[in-house]
């Protein structure tokens, strides 16, 4: 039901909002395209349309934006909406639908019309004869719509009476030759009985996460923090929970008990309210039971309601939808039917009831602890301590979510002022796994307000760091890093390493001196202080090691190479196993990054992210996302990169990572301009979401994006203002890391706008910059952009170091480039038969990436050099996933089924089904025919 918001001007392009008569439909967009085509004039493809979907999935708003958008083009809308209390009534909802065209009849026969009449009680002839009564609807129908077209939209038709529904049915199998379209909508995930089987169908499901988040942001008074995450988890991607849930919190309505995180209201309760108080009382207990729940089987809910194990009391809730009781489990059809049912009951009856499911989990010290929490009023010592061993069990099952909120209820209930305050230091670090920088800052001010333990501020200011890190507070994050450093440092070695690795994190993010200052005085392999270290993740010298290693990389990226060297050197005894290992990948994916090894980068982070989501961890992933995504551009990996920065954006809608948001809006822009395709730049509001002064790294991927764009559109001097502004007058870069990487394009567009002397400087800057051993990757892009604006003398040995060194197939794109601009270069030089080579050496890279702009450029130059040209062959990997296409690698190796399994941590079934499903795309039929893909390849 109700998911539109307003349009806002200005509202930002790129977002999952799709505009319908003046307003949006969030996360809606395909459905919005299939029902406004279903009414639009001139379709020849069947005009009818069956919206399914549980109650609140919006159904009804899509019904009535088609609605609006027909009559707006001069449709007839003949509408009727089903309602329960009206369904015994014969006829009612038929009368309601052809009430505005009933005058039209006299036009029919007199005993069809009669048959209307006597459906519609105008005259009392007995029951209608119901083929006259079916034909005179139809006939009437076809009258008005040789006139003007018609649409009927039918609303929630499983409350339609039955002999309505009959003759609707009749009319929409025939009415296919006429200007009638038909939109019906119904509950629930099948159609009703009476409807056609045959009708084409749309299933409204929940919203994805990143479309909850952005519906939630667009309500008054949207919650924040950990109220914010928790409403969404309960929603259930439910548009009507969503904005119902987030009317209740935006009013202070949290629950009465402590930690039952349900938001009340009258309106909520007053929604099922009617048909739980129509329920025998047995019913109503087991249902305000299973809502206090925290997901306890069905066994369990009955003991503690001491129903015994007759399940014929559930009987009355299932038949009229509000629970399904399945598999041991009780099931809600809906989020609000939880919430209502909790909060329709008074206080002290919901404290017993989590007393009594407390006594019933004896065997779950886990649950039994959050019962007990839930039905605490002030502090318990007892409580606390349990809480707390329930969240080191969640952390190691991998739930930090489910740990922080443990944890943070466990402070709440601690008598005590320095268990209070540890608690809370380490809800916040579990927060800070989660990724909710919003709930990381309130965490924040409840430790600093409690202590002041060198140690616990640390390790609270390292998540509050991050967390205004990724809100676009950069300076903000700065101060509260070396707040916790200086003047005093903490006494624990691990939690200076940690505060750097992030004080790193926030350098690299702002591109701000200062900030990475402090980083380079980190002295390597510092190891003073205390030995035991709260971070499980930093446990192991193998992980602390590329955690230290990857912070002064960020600090000096000209260190990453050696330090990138000894840290896969071998030598260092066993391997890190859990959370380490998963820190020790990160930590040298960003060592990779930095030190310019693309693949490397992209697999230890593909590997570190796939152990993050197990432990539900992505928040660790935050800072590395968009340098991934970069890493996938630069080597080919464009399919992969959509989906990357799919999940991307979602994790940033939220948990509001602001400038991750316009970071993968800009690589977008980036990626589209790449392949060739017309697209929007970054709209107005992600230039100024966040101050690009203090987040530069956010402003370079901005400028490469309009760069990039601009060169797509044949601008060329638009395009060398854009890259210009990654350098200063004097060549120094806007960002540290990203500016130079940029030093290729700005040749280019140089060298197409005769700016080449100012290019020149800027090189001679950059490579300055670089000092006496830039890395691989840098080389070739020096090389690429001297051979384009240095001496012309010069200028062939340059294109020749540019595209002979192996090591830059790595990077496809930029050497399809450079090989482009050469052989460019020799056939302005007339020596088309030594471009000849490179041009279709170049072709062929950019068809493979989908380049399609810069392949049909090289086509041109080939054509002009005397080579007649036919489209490359289109990589036949690139439709697949990213999972299938190393399925397939792993397969082309000879790897068996289970062996491919245990390396990608899939079942041999699922390997077995994506291949079966990957060959007939490849064309080929077994695993020989793979190999022999992948040498052609």
């Amino acid at each position: 039901m109700a998911e539109l918001t307003e349009v806002e001007p200005g509202a930002r392009r790129g977002s999952t909002h799709s505009p319908v008569s003046g307003i949006q439909l969030v996360g809606r967009q395909a459905e919005v395209a299939q029902v406004l085509d279903i009414v639009e004039e001139g379709r020849t493809a069947p005009r009818t349309l069956l919206l399914l979907g549980d109650a609140g999935t919006g159904k009804s708003r899509l019904l009535a934006a088609a609605v609006d958008h027909a009559r707006a083009r001069g449709t007839l809308v003949l509408a009727s909406q089903g309602i329960e209390a009206e369904s015994p009534q014969s006829f009612e909802s038929l009368h309601q639908l052809l009430l505005p065209v009933l005058p039209d009849a006299a036009a029919l026969p007199d005993h069809l019309r009669k048959a209307l009449d006597t459906a519609f009680g105008i005259a009392v002839e007995g029951p209608p004869d119901s083929m006259l009564l079916r034909t005179a609807v139809l006939g009437l129908l076809s009258e008005v719509s040789n006139r003007q077209r018609v649409l009927l939209a039918l609303d929630d038709v499983q409350h339609f009476d039955r002999d309505s529904l009959d003759v609707c049915g009749f009319v929409m199998r025939r009415i296919s030759a006429q200007d009638v379209s038909v939109l019906l909508t119904a509950r629930g995930h099948t159609a009703p009985t009476e409807v056609p089987a045959d009708l084409p169908t749309v299933l409204l499901g929940p919203l994805t996460e990143q479309a909850a988040a952005e519906l939630l942001d667009a309500q008054p008074q949207a919650p924040t923090g950990r109220t914010r995450i928790e409403l969404l988890r309960q929603a259930g991607g439910n548009p009507l929970a969503i904005i119902e849930l987030c009317r209740a919190a935006g009013t202070g309505g949290q629950g009465v008990l402590p930690g039952s995180g349900l938001p009340r209201t009258e309106r909520i309760q007053e929604l099922y309210a009617a048909r739980l108080r129509e329920l025998p009382q047995m019913t109503q207990r087991l249902i305000l039971y299973a809502a206090a729940s925290q997901g306890e089987d069905l066994a369990t809910v009955m003991a503690a309601a001491g129903a015994g194990s007759d399940l014929s009391a559930w009987a009355p809730a299932e038949e009229v939808g509000l629970v399904s009781v399945m598999d041991g489990q009780v099931l809600f059809r809906h989020p609000l039917v939880r919430t209502g049912a909790y909060h329709a009951a008074p206080a002290h009856l919901r404290q017993q009831v989590h007393r009594d499911l407390a006594a019933a989990l004896t065997t779950d010290p886990a649950r039994r602890a959050w019962h007990l929490a839930a039905a605490c009023v002030g502090h318990d010592e007892s409580v606390a301590a349990a809480l707390e061993d329930t969240a080191e069990l969640a952390e190691k099952r991998g739930g930090f979510y489910a740990a922080g909120l443990a944890l943070q209820r466990s402070a709440e209930c601690s008598p005590a002022v320095t268990d209070r305050a540890r608690r809370y230091a380490k809800a916040l670090r579990a927060a800070q796994n989660v990724g909710d920088s919003l709930w990381v800052c309130e965490l924040f001010d409840k430790v600093t307000a409690l202590t002041e333990d060198r140690d616990l501020l640390g390790m609270a200011a390292c998540a509050a760091g991050m967390g205004m890190s990724l809100l676009g507070h950069q300076r903000q994050a700065f101060r509260i890093l070396m707040s916790a450093l200086e003047p005093n440092p903490p006494e624990n070695a691990m939690t200076v390493v940690a505060l750097t690795s992030v004080l790193a994190a926030v350098g690299y993010q702002s591109g701000l001196p200062e900030v990475r200052r402090p980083v380079m005085a980190l002295r390597e392999g510092s190891r003073t202080g205390k030995s035991a270290t709260p971070y499980a993740e930093l446990a192991t010298g193998h992980s602390s090691d590329a955690v230290q290693a990857s912070s002064l990389a960020g600090a000096d990226p000209a260190r990453a190479p050696e330090l990138l060297r000894r840290i896969l050197a071998p030598g260092m005894p066993g391997e890190p196993v859990g959370v380490a290992a998963m820190t020790r990948l990160l930590g040298l994916g960003a060592l990779a990054w930095y030190a310019d090894e693309s693949d490397l980068c992209v697999d230890a982070h593909r590997q570190g992210y796939a152990m993050l989501s197990a432990y539900g961890a992505l928040g660790s992933a935050a800072p590395s996302l968009t340098a991934v995504t970069t890493a996938l551009i630069d080597t080919g990996r464009w399919a992969e990169a959509d989906e990357h920065m799919d999940r991307s954006a979602a994790l940033a809608a939220v948990h509001k990572w602001r400038h991750v948001q316009i970071d993968v809006e800009a690589l977008r822009a980036t990626l589209r301009a790449l392949r060739g395709e017309a697209g929007d730049l970054p709209a107005d509001p992600a230039w100024t979401a966040v101050g690009l002064e203090e987040n530069r790294a956010t402003h370079a991927r901005l400028l490469r994006a309009a760069g990039t764009a601009a060169v797509l559109a044949g601008d060329f001097d638009g395009a060398f203002r854009q890259f210009r502004l990654l350098f200063g007058e004097d060549g120094t870069p806007l960002h540290y890391f990203l500016s130079p990487r940029s030093i290729a394009d700005l040749a280019a567009a140089a060298q197409r706008t005769g700016r080449e002397k100012e290019a020149a400087r800027i090189v001679k800057a950059v490579r300055a910059a670089m000092g006496p051993q830039p890395t691989t990757r840098m080389t070739l892009l020096l090389h690429h952009a001297d051979a384009l604006t240095g001496d012309p003398k010069g200028a062939e040995h340059h294109f020749r170091l540019a595209t002979v060194n192996p090591a830059g197939d790595q990077w496809p794109l930029a050497r399809a480039q450079a090989r482009l601009h050469y052989a460019q270069w020799l056939r302005r030089r007339r020596r088309p038969l030594n471009a000849r080579p490179l041009l279709a050496t170049a072709l062929e890279s950019f068809t493979r990436l989908g380049a399609a702009a810069l392949a049909e450029e090289t086509r041109v130059e080939l054509r002009a050099s005397g080579v007649a040209t036919e489209p490359a062959k289109a990589d036949p990997l690139a439709e697949l996933t990213a999972q299938q296409r190393e399925i397939v690698r792993l397969a082309a190796r000879g790897l068996r089924n289970r062996e491919i399994a245990e390396q990608l941590m899939l079942s041999p079934r699922t390997v077995s089904s994506h291949l079966y499903n990957v060959y007939p795309k490849l064309g080929v039929s077994s695993r020989n025919q793979l190999r022999g893909l992948f040498e052609d390849l």
